[in-house]
């Protein structure tokens, strides 16, 4: 559960561009079977580029594919 016990928050699940999926307040995270995930906090980053190494956490790695990607746009010019 993302805020204990006495869970009583709403849930807000912010969206940012080419970035993570921000969760927070009260929710359960499972995984594919089921099974509830700890999310060790009461705040979460959920990866939507697929190259985070903690799925479904997000570790930052889509910042890096957008360093690279501005990088060959600038060699291009």
């Amino acid at each position: 559960m993302g805020t204990g016990a006495g869970m009583t928050d709403p849930t807000v699940i912010r969206a940012y561009p080419d970035g993570p999926l921000l969760v927070r307040g009260d929710f359960r995270l499972e995984d594919e079977n089921g099974d509830v995930v700890d999310p060790r906090r009461g705040t979460i980053a959920l990866c939507r580029c697929d190259r985070s190494a903690r799925k479904p956490f997000c570790d930052g790695s889509h910042a890096l594919a957008r360093q690279g990607r501005a990088r060959r746009a600038a060699a291009e010019e």
